[in-house]
């Protein structure tokens, strides 16, 4: 009778599911998965670190709505991986660990690496378990793929004990994933809604990170426009001041009515108290998950401002509202929330760099967004920290991929190259701090080896900034200390690792530096000395709301 070996079984699984790539770093566990996955046609992408492997996978979910797979190695690698499945997690992103264990028969002997895996996963992952044998490890796979995807989508981690990936068991046949099952809203819990949607003066969908891919935004689109209510997607750590969404805080205190489709009233929504939101708003809630659910309702205080709750997948709720609505949200009201989003100060459009010595942040976005503009399928990737914030507020694209609401920094290269390796024909382009990009400079070398290249729009201002200007604020100049940072040749760094560099320090050469780097077809950086500009605070005055209303 055939036999075969559990990494056998494994990337046999993975295969059948439709996965197509491993992020990777390899390790004395996981060398079975290696050479299994030889046979399956499976390809690695190995990178430097394995949290850059995780937050590739996240990537990878987010973009495609299909699960990306990290495999990592056991102890010291899991661990490595650990800390990046916090920013998976708070981004509702679809994505599988994998990580390399020692072997069962050892465990409780001092085995090489052992170390209390799954525990150490779990809080930050929707579910987290050993595998206990070969022959299930394709159940296994199955599993955590499923879970990936289902409800509120989010990591899933599964540890692979080596005894288990070497043992060789009959050759069975492997589980077919099966399709995943939405839990659709109920139609008269839908009518419900539209009957308060019809009745709300100044109504808002709110949704959160699950719907911020594709599918969510054209979801997002359908039901805004079947209902005439705006539906705004919450994914940024700044909530409800986040740069992105304009002077959206405004509008969001006189709305009395707040769907919070798959949104959490948490930290982002100021938990849904007054004066971020008005003490008479009323919700609806509508989540995935009963204790999420539950905990909303707790959160929005009297619990009487909730009329009601649904449980439901946040995709299949707006389908359902979508298919039922009718076009009846005031149309002012709209307009006023679609002008407030847009909304950016009028100083914006004046300001410039001196002709000499560092660049605003914001003459840098304006650039990038030229670049951006004459892309025929742009990525942009935006990390946290100060001058992302401006990215974010100043640039746009087809397809955009932040930190998420965990407010980690550090994630933008390794997303940059899982956005390379998702849309081969697309031109992306990474905008974050000089601090940030010390997390995963070594990944050039990754982008190199694998021909995946993007431009990495670095900006320099020699400084942790975030901190900086906490101490700024809280502290006073005198003792802002422990943030400065060296005004490094970021640029020669990506040269020596395979890539190309440009470096910039007057706004007269921006421009032509990053088509450099456009044209180069390398992994690129564009090193650019700026100011210690402060996040953008987008606010409008009582004048400009007063004006925007009538």
């Amino acid at each position: 009778m055939a036999t075969l070996r559990g990494a056998d079984i494994l990337v046999r699984a993975l295969a059948a599911s439709g996965v197509r790539h491993l992020f990777s770093l390899s390790g004395n566990q996981i060398m079975p998965v290696y050479d299994a996955a030889l046979d399956a046609g499976l390809s690695i992408l190995h990178v430097r670190h394995e949290g850059a492997a995780v937050h590739m996978a996240d990537a990878w979910g987010r973009l495609t709505g299909e699960p990306g797979v990290a495999l990592l190695t056991g102890g010291p690698g899991h661990a490595n991986g650990v800390g990046a499945l916090y920013t998976a997690l708070a981004a509702e992103s679809p994505m599988v660990m994998l990580s390399g264990h020692a072997p069962l028969a050892e465990l409780g002997r001092g085995a090489f690496q052992e170390m209390r895996q799954a525990d150490l996963a779990a809080p930050l992952t929707k579910e987290s378990w050993t595998a206990g044998n070969a022959a299930a490890l394709g159940d296994d796979i199955v599993r955590a793929l499923r879970i990936a995807r289902s409800g509120r989508p989010g990591p899933v981690h599964v540890s692979l004990p080596f005894d288990v990936l070497e043992a060789k068991v009959a050759a069975g046949t492997i589980p077919a994933p099966p399709a995943p099952e939405a839990q659709r809203l109920e139609h008269s819990k839908a009518i419900a809604v539209q009957a308060e949607l019809e009745r709300a003066q100044r109504p808002l969908v709110l949704v959160g990170p699950a719907l911020a891919g594709a599918a969510g935004r054209a979801a997002r689109e359908r039901l805004a426009q079947a209902t005439g209510v705006p539906v705004v997607c919450m994914e940024s750590p700044r909530g409800v001041n986040d740069p992105a969404l304009g002077a959206f805080g405004d509008v969001l205190r006189e709305a009395d009515l707040v769907v919070l489709l798959g949104k959490q009233p948490d930290f982002t929504l100021r938990f849904g108290a007054p004066p971020a939101l008005a003490a008479d708003c009323r919700f609806i809630v509508i989540d995935p998950e009963p204790a999420a659910l539950e905990r909303a309702v707790r959160t929005l205080t009297p619990t009487s401002r909730v009329g009601l709750t649904a449980i439901a997948d946040p995709l299949a709720a707006a389908e359902a509202l979508s298919r039922i609505a009718r076009a009846s949200g005031p149309r002012q009201w709209a307009q006023e929330v679609e002008s407030a989003i847009r909304f950016r100060p009028a100083e914006w459009k004046s300001l410039s760099s001196r002709a000499e010595g560092p660049l605003h942040p914001l003459e840098v976005g304006r650039a990038v967004q030229r670049v951006l503009d004459r892309s025929r399928d742009a990525v942009l990737v935006a990390d946290g920290g100060e001058f992302g914030q401006w990215a974010q507020a100043c640039t746009s694209a087809p397809t955009r991929l932040i930190n998420g609401p965990g407010g980690s920094i550090g994630s933008a290269v390794p997303f940059a190259l899982a956005a390379r390796l998702a849309r081969p024909d697309a031109t992306v382009v990474a905008m974050l701090g000089d601090g940030t990009f010390g997390f995963h400079l070594a990944e050039v070398d990754t982008a190199a080896r694998a021909g995946l290249p993007f431009i990495a729009v670095v900006g320099n201002d020699a400084c942790w900034n975030a901190e900086h200007q906490i101490q700024l604020r809280t502290y006073g100049r005198e003792r802002a200390r422990g943030c400065e940072l060296l005004p490094a040749r970021y640029d020669q760094a990506v040269v020596a690792l395979g890539g190309h560099g440009e470096h910039v320090a007057r706004a007269a050469d921006l421009e032509a530096a990053l088509e450099r780097a456009l044209a180069s077809r390398l992994p690129a950086c564009v090193n650019v000395m700026i100011e210690r500009a402060a996040a953008p605070a987008v606010a409008r005055s009582a004048t400009a709301r007063a004006g925007a209303m009538h």
